[in-house]
């Protein structure tokens, strides 16, 4: 057994994207073995790691997995077993919880809960996860303004966030040295129109309307794996 690779605090975070067919038309259809997608998933849960199921809208993939954990092996592993299940993975994103720098001196529950979320939230089954970055060009580049003038900015994005509070979780997780971008933001919310205005809303915010860089969105809806694998007939 290999050493544990652990972030020094937090959880380590990997979103997967899978199709349930191959993209190349010349390969045969997969044979999709549910029972060994359920296996994985007891497996995951059984040895302390989180996660979380969705089906997902849209051409870009059918089913999303979300997992949490405090070891890279085993989330590795975890993504070894979902590929040899005959899913085909046409996306991810790895990423790790944090404190932002412009969050420090937050209360102690609100530091365990971006440190340590519990997922999924219950009565949010509308999904959504995209990368962002913020902007570094001539005309706007975040990283050198001044840190008191980016921490007046985020607390203001952080304000438009809040009034959002019990419609929309937002887990934003870092990916700066990790991934392509440099966060994550997983939404969860009571309806689908929620995804829509809170990103609609915050896009406003001097932070996000000058500065910020968008990736692709995933958009889809939270369930057990059971109805997942059910509603994508498999």
């Amino acid at each position: 057994m290999s050493d544990l690779i652990s972030p020094k605090v937090g959880l380590a975070v990997l979103h997967l994207f899978c199709k349930t067919n191959p993209q190349n038309d010349e390969q045969p259809l997969t044979n999709i073995n549910k029972e060994a997608i359920k296996e994985v998933a007891k497996k995951i849960v059984e040895q302390g790691d989180q996660l979380v199921t969705a089906a997902v809208l849209g051409h870009k993939a059918d089913i999303a997995f979300m997992l949490l954990g405090e070891d890279l092996w085993r989330l590795r592993d975890a993504q070894t077993a979902l590929a040899q299940t005959g899913l085909e993975i046409v996306d991810s994103y790895v990423s790790l919880t944090e404190i932002s720098e412009y969050a420090e001196g937050i209360p102690e529950q609100m530091r365990n809960s971006r440190l340590y979320p519990e997922l999924p939230p219950p009565d949010k089954p509308a999904f959504c996860f995209y990368p962002m970055s913020k902007r570094r060009n001539e005309q706007a580049n975040w990283f050198t303004l001044p840190f008191e003038e980016r921490l007046e900015l985020m607390h203001e994005h952080g304000a438009s966030g809040r009034t959002f509070a019990g419609r929309v979780l937002q887990v934003v997780t870092g990916s700066t040295g990790v991934d392509d971008f440099e966060w994550g933001v997983t939404l969860f919310a009571q309806h689908p129109d929620d995804l829509k205005e809170v990103v609609y809303t915050m896009r406003y915010d001097k932070a996000s309307a000058i500065y910020a860089e968008f990736g692709p969105f995933y958009t889809g809806i939270v369930d057990e794996l059971e109805v997942v694998l059910e509603h994508l007939d498999i």
